[in-house]
């Protein structure tokens, strides 16, 4: 089993703070308690209750919230809770006992074309991942996972999957119009019957190149240049690539050619367009937002 790492992320009410894990919490159920008689079902929020601040904690798929009464600051306490909840999380102790009874949760999928003709976006009602996570083969899927059985089907080249949705890439050998309806009810069924999409292989933040691994560079370990540069990725540029099922990952900055190198996954890998997007639209933006310092943007993967 993954272990359980927590992040403090503030929210727009000072009041509250949400205690995001790396993995799923919840799947079936969002549960809010507001005393710790109500609290029953969850050990941990029966715990929680005993800090005297603790006013109300909300259990959702991949975080924990809690809203504090005005006694002290979140910035005196969080750190602490922080580890609480992370301990607890890696312990023996269930979340929820009785959240594994319910198996079967109503869900709707629908099929939604990408500017990639290869990539089809299927975005389903909840949310599927924690962490994006990339299937170049079916080696890199786990047994039983939603992601190895879509493998069953022979048009299924590459997998990409992001918050609520999936990226199906496939072979030449059949037109969309031919498979879209028998993929969007597979995948439909499979959520429905409680089917997970498994840990890739090919993980989240490793990328392969020339047959090799390579970890991605850590935020605090970049230069000044190649913060910003991340920093307007993921503001600027991310959230369009994702609504198109598709997303771009900063891989290194050379100093010396001021050369950006990015990852394209999803949609965006392989998509004829995508040398246009990264040339008219990232490399301007970068060049226009951090002048002087950018000559080009280079895609090392597609």
């Amino acid at each position: 089993m993954s272990a359980h790492k927590i992040k403090v992320v503030p929210t727009t009410n000072d009041s509250i703070i949400k205690f995001e894990s790396t993995e799923f919490l919840v799947k079936n159920h969002s549960y809010e308690f507001k005393n710790i008689d109500e609290a029953k079902p969850s050990p941990l929020a029966q715990q929680l209750f005993h800090l005297p601040f603790v006013k109300t904690v909300y259990i959702a798929q991949n975080f924990i919230a809690i809203e504090k009464y005005d006694i002290m600051a979140w910035s005196d306490v969080q750190d602490e809770v922080a580890e609480q909840i992370e301990n607890f999380l890696n312990s023996d102790n269930e979340l929820i006992p009785q959240e594994a009874e319910v198996k079967k949760t109503p869900v709707t999928v629908y099929a939604e074309a990408t500017p990639n003709p290869a990539v089809m976006k299927y975005v389903a009602n909840k949310k599927l991942v924690v962490s994006s996570q990339e299937f170049k083969t079916i080696e890199d899927t786990e047994p039983d996972s939603l992601s190895r059985k879509l493998y069953q089907f022979p048009f299924v080249k590459e997998l990409y999957v992001d918050e609520n949705y999936i990226s199906v890439h496939k072979h030449d050998i059949v037109e969309w119009q031919e498979v879209t309806h028998q993929i969007r009810s597979f995948i439909k069924e499979g959520i429905e019957n409680g089917g997970e999409i498994g840990v890739s292989k090919y993980t989240s933040g490793t990328v392969k190149k020339s047959g090799e691994s390579m970890d991605l560079p850590k935020f605090e370990n970049l230069s000044e240049v190649s913060k910003k540069i991340v920093e307007i990725l993921d503001e600027y540029i991310r959230p369009a690539v994702a609504s198109d099922g598709g997303n771009i990952v900063f891989d290194s900055y050379k100093e010396d050619t001021q050369e950006v190198n990015v990852i394209l996954q999803g949609a965006c890998s392989g998509c004829p367009s995508s040398t246009m997007t990264l040339k008219n639209g990232i490399e301007t933006m970068l060049k226009e937002m951090i002048p002087g310092k950018i000559q080009r943007v280079v895609a090392i993967n597609g």
